[in-house]
């Protein structure tokens, strides 16, 4: 795995940007090393996180609205306060049914995010 070192140790949300990453749906990296990282996602009523899996633990945690999440083949519907967890290599995505957003904790590193 490349490393890409480790964020600022303070990231300001009114500084950094928002990344589109699909209709409705945008992120910010918010914070990470080669171990963990912190993303914010942005999602637009509507705004789908579409099926994947990949070999990341991921946890979720419901900053605000409602989702229909899908991990492993069943689907329930979280909200704020709420949170979830994806295994690695579990297929999972996310539907918005009220706009919302999503703090989403990885391990290790999404280098994919990275890559720009």
């Amino acid at each position: 795995m490349k490393s890409f070192g480790a964020s600022e140790e303070f990231l300001l949300d009114e500084n950094q940007e928002w990344e589109k990453v699909g209709e409705g749906v945008q992120r910010k990296i918010m914070g990470y090393d080669d171990k963990i990282m912190l993303v914010k996602v942005k999602f637009d009523e509507g705004g789908i996180g579409y099926e994947h899996s990949h070999y990341h633990s991921q946890t979720t945690y419901v900053a605000s609205g409602e989702f229909e999440f899908m991990i492993g083949g069943v689907t329930k519907t979280v909200k704020e306060g709420d949170s979830v967890y994806m295994p690695p290599h579990v297929p999972h995505g996310a539907t918005c049914t009220k706009s919302g957003i999503l703090i989403d904790v990885f391990s290790p590193i999404r280098e994919d995010f990275m890559l720009k």
